[in-house]
């Protein structure tokens, strides 16, 4: 028999360290996080009184794995509509806390001698707090439901957002020999390219595919498929040259605005813990201790430039953001330590060749030093308020918490605003849609046709097919750019408000044909040879044509309904679970109505009742307008439906009218039974003497079920078991009835 694979026994030695010391950690209460990082310790080759790792090559290949996978989940949980609603305020704390760490860790970085792309990756490092740690301090402290706690969780999630870019742009850093401008500038647009381009598609085709197989998926089918699908996105990120990791995060935030975007979480949680667990593992594993006394000195510095800096820049962060001296403080101190982000964005430093081995370790280091001092840096935020508050002049004090009220309102923008950047968001999205379909076309279906059809004649017939079926493609995306957003609300507005504002009304549209045309005319210039004037005009009655077609016109706004549907898909689903209040609520409020959920209590009297027979509208001014039982919803249930126990009824009304209804709900209930101990049921057995009064009648004369309110089981006729009761069979002397009932009607029956 052949011997195991190192592999495997790597793994067994891997998982059982860091199960037990996950668990001693989990008596402490300390991050499971920490835990990996010692059980990886104890493993590594630098541990020599404990076992270590063999091949350590492959290890660190699941360890890319489980990256991949933790991004994936990220992902998930992720919502780029979530992102949209928060507001201005988290992005501009976000932006001024990675811009201010990050030249604070490139300049520590540069005071110790160390190279230029160390001190560029110290940066990143010590931009990105942890998601993970600050989660679940804020959670052992209980300052989970506090407002501040859910303004660090906004800047977080914009954090890690961030970090997938950073990574991007660090990778093009790091492949460039000296990058100028130019290069960071073609990064950022090739970035901003992909992300749309894949959001878009992904949130189009993907839903439609889910929706296509739902009843032929179960679970372990939705966890392969889902599975396959971040690992083709991460194939295809590095193919246009991006990480893995950011492909597979870009498919879980695809996936998140699917209905199965929970079930896939819940499915892929133990996949994400076990790659997770080997990742954070093999980070441990090379911390090798006497880097750590060498660099001792650096650490020291690492950790009180995150404390400080974190409580200084991170305060003044959040201040800029809008927020209050004390909430500021108290936000900038909980973010002071770093964790998993530092750890992927160190790897990704090492696996590229281009930080010192040294930095790994000391990273590490600084990450678990700090991550202890987590609780205490969140303690220690409002004491030193109060200590500031009693140095500082109450006039600087008064002025720094009225920053909050000059900041301003990203909801009250002109209307010349709102459709300007409306159109110019529809024309990015359509023209990345445009430019991808038409290199689709070129690439693909193009050389298959010169294949098709060779030779020189039949040549151009190629490029004139090609040409032709690629306008056909693009004209629902060329029509969208041009006459989306020309009868909006804002527009309409704009237009009645003043006869100046119609030339630069029409001037957009004006820019906006001209965007199309030029696409017409690369896609001429490219398959044929015409003057530049012919193909100007061509792609001038390409448009008007594309334009005034009613066919492409309702191909238009399919694709775009479509695309809203799917990507409203999850909230509608939420609102149809009552999981989320429906879209109308906030409507009614200005008539002093509004929506309320309700539950059936289990002992209910209107439980079995119908609706018109409670007459709910009479009694109490409500209206029911939806009933979810179960997985099922009923929208305007009739006035036959009835309620059972723990229906959830969403109910529309008035204050009022609601507490009087939520009051007749809990009180117009079965009384518990005073007797109950007396409501046991027992077996006895009945001989049918000669004087009884049930001799010579039938089950039903003799009313033992109506009058004694007792059963019968069965009777006795001499065999192994005891047989039915017929209908019509009358009791005889001798015979031997087996009955249940409670004791006192069993008492009565007997005494009969």
């Amino acid at each position: 028999m052949s011997g195991l694979p190192p592999l495997i026994q790597d793994l067994a030695l891997m998982l059982i360290v860091a199960g037990i010391v996950t668990i001693i950690f989990k008596r402490l209460k300390q991050p499971l996080v920490l835990g990996y990082i010692v059980a990886g310790f104890l493993v590594s080759p630098h541990m020599p009184y404990t076992a270590s790792v063999a091949d350590t090559a492959n290890i660190h290949l699941w360890a890319d794995i489980g990256v991949m996978f933790l991004l994936f989940s990220l992902g998930l949980d992720f919502s780029f509509k979530k992102i949209l609603r928060m507001g201005v305020s988290p992005f501009i704390s976000t932006m001024a806390i990675i811009f201010s760490m990050s030249m604070l860790g490139v300049c520590v970085g540069h005071s110790f001698g160390w190279s230029r792309m160390d001190c560029i990756f110290l940066g990143g490092m010590l931009a990105m707090s942890s998601t993970t740690i600050i989660y679940k301090a804020f959670d052992d402290l209980g300052l989970r439901q506090q407002q501040f706690a859910g303004l660090v969780m906004s800047v977080l999630i914009l954090e890690d957002i961030l970090a997938i870019v950073m990574m991007v742009m660090l990778s093009a850093i790091a492949s460039g020999n000296s990058p100028d401008g130019s290069q960071m500038l073609e990064s950022v647009v090739k970035i901003g390219f992909f992300l749309i381009l894949w959001l878009v598609v992904g949130i189009f085709a993907i839903p439609i595919f889910l929706r296509s197989v739902r009843r032929q998926i179960n679970n372990e089918v939705l966890l392969i498929v889902s599975l396959g699908l971040c690992c083709a996105m991460a194939v295809f990120s590095t193919k246009v040259g991006f990480s893995s990791a950011f492909g597979a995060f870009i498919m879980g935030s695809i996936l998140a605005e699917t209905i199965e975007a929970e079930k896939i979480e819940q499915l892929v949680e133990p996949v994400k813990n076990l790659f997770g667990a080997i990742f954070f593992v093999s980070v441990g594993m090379l911390v090798d201790p006497q880097i750590l006394i060498n660099y001792a000195w650096p650490i020291a510095t690492l950790v009180l430039t995150i404390l400080i800096g974190q409580a200084l820049f991170g305060s003044f962060s959040f201040m800029l953001a809008g927020e209050s001296l004390k909430s500021a403080m108290r936000c900038g101190f909980s973010m002071a330590q770093i964790g998993e982000f530092s750890f992927i964005i160190a790897s990704l430093g090492l696996s590229l060749g281009v930080i010192s081995d040294f930095l790994y370790p000391v990273v590490v280091a600084v990450s678990v030093i700090t991550t202890f001092l987590t609780p205490y840096m969140i303690r220690l935020a409002t004491p030193a308020y109060n200590a500031l508050e009693h140095r500082l002049p109450t006039r600087l004090i008064r002025s720094l918490n009225q920053l909050s009220m000059s900041h301003p309102d990203s909801q009250q923008q002109s209307a010349w605003r709102r459709l300007l950047t409306q159109m110019a968001l529809n024309t990015v999205v359509y023209s990345i849609l445009t430019s991808a379909t038409i290199a689709l076309t070129f690439t693909f279906v193009l050389p298959f046709m010169r294949k098709l059809l060779p030779g020189w004649t039949l040549h151009w017939y190629a490029n004139a097919i090609t040409g032709l079926l690629t306008v056909l493609l693009i004209a629902p995306f060329l029509r969208a750019m041009v006459m989306k957003k020309n009868h909006s609300e804002e527009w309409k507005q704009l237009w009645q408000e003043s006869n100046r504002n119609r030339l630069p009304l029409l001037f957009t549209i004006l820019v906006r044909v001209m965007i199309a045309v030029a696409f017409i005319f690369y896609i001429c210039n490219y398959l044929s040879r015409f003057s530049n004037a012919l193909m100007i005009t061509l792609g001038v009655v390409v448009v008007a044509l594309i334009i005034v077609s009613r066919t492409i016109k309702r191909r238009s706004i399919l694709l775009e309904r479509l695309f809203i549907n799917n990507l409203r898909s999850r909230d509608i689903e939420a609102q149809i679970q009552g999981k989320k209040r429906p879209l109308y609520e906030g409507k009614l409020l200005d008539r002093d109505i509004h929506i309320a959920e309700f539950t059936v209590p289990a002992n209910s009297q209107w439980m079995g009742r119908t609706l018109k027979n409670l007459n709910l509208g009479q009694k109490y001014g409500v209206h029911v307008s939806s009933i979810l039982r179960g997985g099922c919803r009923l929208n305007i249930p009739d006035g036959d439906y009835p309620l059972y126990p723990y229906d959830r009824l969403q109910v529309i009304g008035s204050d009022d009218q609601m507490a009087t209804f939520a009051h007749a709900l809990q009180t117009e209930v079965i009384a518990e039974d005073p007797d109950l101990e007396q409501r046991q049921m027992k077996l006895r057995q009945l001989i049918i003497s000669a004087d009884s009064p049930f001799v010579g009648k039938t089950l039903v004369e003799s009313g033992i079920r109506s009058r004694y309110s007792c059963m019968v089981v069965g009777i006795e006729e001499g065999k192994e078991n005891l047989s039915p009761v017929r209908p019509n069979r009358r009791f005889q002397e001798g015979d031997i009835l087996w009955i249940v009932g409670e004791e006192e009607s069993l008492n009565a029956i007997t005494t009969a």
